[in-house]
């Protein structure tokens, strides 16, 4: 014996809660707020030996590509990875004893930049300071001298010459020489420290090179052996889009490098290949990389010259060169993106940068990407992809249910005019305007929104309405003589519906719903995009007392919108008896909208119980069998829509 209409209601509303119990969000929250600051405490205090195993784990992502393609040539794992890892440490060799070169002669030649610079600045003082006293004294201020004026006889008074012309004091010994040991422990220890982490780096990353599968199976294990394929997935994407990554990234800011080499060449910064290597590395630095590579240039720029057109090129040409980088070249390479908001790789910056320190900065962008695919295949961790995600976090429909919500009509129809452009009206009706008010509706029915609320998402639907109606009417300009039935809202040909011209040919009945009135003012909109005549009758104008008034003279089709139903179907059955006493024999009746997965009862049960001919669950599903039923009353063969309706 089925449970009575009352039961299967009241099932399908939420259990209430005792409040006397702790609500388990809560608990979820403190145990994520827990795991997460223990996960902060131990980056910070274990960055000594997680740094350099990070490092060497990404370093494996990068070499993991040449090995593989010297794999293909049957060289073997062992001597492959050996070649490539000692191809890798040459080439840093190689770049260091570049910088340690070019540092050295650059030493050599900062005591000539060094009396440059203070010139520029007694010249900015002495005119600053010249200035400042005329325009106190209210005098017109002189003109400073140029370089080329004669000095005063005897040089300014209170002005010391510098140290480097004073003579040196008679009979002070001389500094005695440090050892061999002495300049060993001076110059060789500050290294030992960076040394030894480079080559941890390279220890770990040969190892994980070897044993990458074993590794990586490990790792399943450890994360996720209850769904392999899942974490499998989430393994390869990572991998995936981090050799990407470094690989583009490394080809990219190397070109970067050389341009900037050579353009400083150009225009006479001196040591321009220290430069290039440090704009190549300093740009794995998101977004400020560049910019912090070329402070030292351009001072090195102001400094070469008594003027100041050579810092100025060097600022314009750095300018230059990372806007046509970062907004031309790198969108271009890369075809899509990371996967990264660009506000979470600012954040990760800051973080990773706090955690880990310099380091921190070139790892932030890899890393963050790493937990953002991790959020991307783990449910657990999905709320990473959420912070830290290139993806919209909210869906059309809960984007579309939110704006509705916040009475905001303007953001509603803007974001269906960006998306009618890629998508039909109807479409957009189904997809994202019909679910977002069922989202709506449902939460109405469970109380969770005021009456002042569902006044104001009615009102902004209706905006909405009305606003698509007059945008696609001034997209759509009719000729006089034109025949509105050759052709539909998207411009193509039509059935011939030319008998349901009439403006009351279908009736479109809302439901008792609080939002079933938008709906069917939806279906009106749509019905007469498509040529055929449409008109919306509210809920109480077909009750028991106001049916005898409505006028059917000319309905040929009604259609009954409903968002949702949940138990017996009474009332709409009820509603179908009454109006088929007033329209026409024959004439058909659609009754739906509402999802049939939502509701407590199957469709085609509801649709026998409720006594229509048809039932539908989407807009284009009634444009469908509306339009079919218009060509079977202008004469036409039946159409196979109405061949497979029961």
């Amino acid at each position: 014996m089925s449970a009575p209409p009352q039961s299967k209601l009241l099932s399908a509303l939420p259990a209430r809660t005792d409040p006397g119990r702790s609500d388990p969000r809560r608990t979820d929250a403190s145990k994520g707020l827990t795991v997460f600051v223990l996960i902060v405490v131990t980056l910070y205090f274990g960055r000594e030996v997680l740094v350099p195993i990070t490092l060497a784990l990404l370093l494996t992502f990068l070499l993991a590509a040449p090995v593989n393609w010297f794999r293909r040539f049957y060289l073997g794992r062992v001597p492959s990875v050996v070649l490539v890892v000692t191809l890798a440490l040459g080439a840093l060799i190689g770049i260091g004893s570049i910088i340690g070169g070019q540092l050295r002669d650059l030493a050599s030649d900062i005591p000539s930049y060094a009396s440059t610079i203070e010139g520029k600045v007694a010249t900015i003082k002495l005119e600053a300071l010249g200035r400042f006293s005329h325009l106190a004294a209210g005098t017109p201020p002189a003109k400073t001298p140029g370089p080329s004026s004669a000095a005063p006889a005897g040089g300014h008074q209170g002005v010391k010459p510098p140290a480097s012309a004073q003579p040196s004091p008679m009979g002070v010994p001389a500094a005695a020489m440090p050892s061999p040991w002495e300049l060993l422990a001076q110059y060789v220890s500050p290294l030992m420290s960076p040394l030894a982490t480079i080559g941890i780096v390279f220890v770990v990353a040969v190892f994980a090179l070897l044993q990458r599968e074993d590794l990586r199976d490990r790792l399943i294990r450890l994360i996720g052996p209850d769904d392999i394929h899942r974490t499998t997935l989430a393994m390869d994407d990572a991998g995936r889009r981090l050799t990407r990554y470094f690989l583009t990234q490394l080809a990219v800011n190397t070109v970067f490098g050389v341009v900037v080499g050579i353009g400083l060449a150009i225009i006479g910064v001196p040591r321009p290949i220290l430069w290039g290597v440090l704009a190549t590395i300093l740009r794995f630095i998101p977004y400020v990389g560049s910019f912090i590579s070329a402070i030292l240039p351009i001072a090195l720029a102001a400094a070469v010259k008594p003027g100041w057109s050579t810092a100025l090129w060097t600022l314009a040409f750095y300018f230059g060169a990372e806007g046509v980088t970062g907004q031309l070249i790198e969108p271009l390479i890369y075809g899509q993106s990371s996967g990264l908001s660009p506000f979470s790789v600012i954040v990760s910056a800051i973080f990773w940068s706090w955690v880990w320190g310099p380091v921190g900065l070139f790892l932030s962008t890899p890393l963050t990407l790493c937990l953002a695919v991790m959020g991307r295949h783990v449910k657990g961790l999905e709320f990473l992809d959420v912070l830290l995600g290139d993806r919209p976090p909210l869906t059309p429909t809960e984007s579309f249910y939110q704006r509705i919500l916040a009475d905001d009509a303007d953001e509603v129809l803007d974001q269906a005019e960006l998306m009618l452009r890629d998508m039909p009206l109807a479409r957009y009706y189904d997809e994202v305007a019909l679910p977002g008010m069922q989202l709506a509706a449902r939460d109405a029915e469970l109380g969770i929104l005021t009456v002042e609320q569902q006044e104001n998402i009615r009102t902004t639907i209706n905006e909405l309405v009305a606003g698509l109606s007059e945008q696609l009417d001034k997209k759509r300009p009719r000729a006089e003589t034109a025949d509105p039935s050759e052709a539909d809202a998207d411009g193509a040909p039509r059935p011939d519906i030319a008998a349901w011209q009439h403006p009351a040919e279908i009736l479109s009945i809302a439901g008792r719903g609080p939002l079933d009135e938008p709906a069917a003012s939806m279906l009106v909109h749509l019905l007469e995009q498509s040529g055929i005549g449409s008109r919306m009758v509210k809920y109480r104008d077909v009750s028991r007392y106001s049916v005898e008034t409505l006028d059917v003279s000319n309905v040929a089709m009604v259609c009954i919108a409903y968002l949702n139903i949940n138990g017996s179907p009474a009332h709409l059955r009820y509603l179908v008896q009454r109006l088929r006493k007033h329209l026409r024999p024959g004439t058909p009746v659609l009754v739906g909208l509402w999802s049939p997965e939502d509701s407590t009862i199957r469709a085609e049960e509801a649709r026998i119980a409720i006594g229509a001919e048809f039932f539908t669950s989407s807009f284009q599903e009634v444009l469908k069998c509306c339009e079919a039923i218009a060509v079977t009353a202008s004469g036409q063969v039946e159409p196979a829509f109405l061949a497979a309706q029961p």
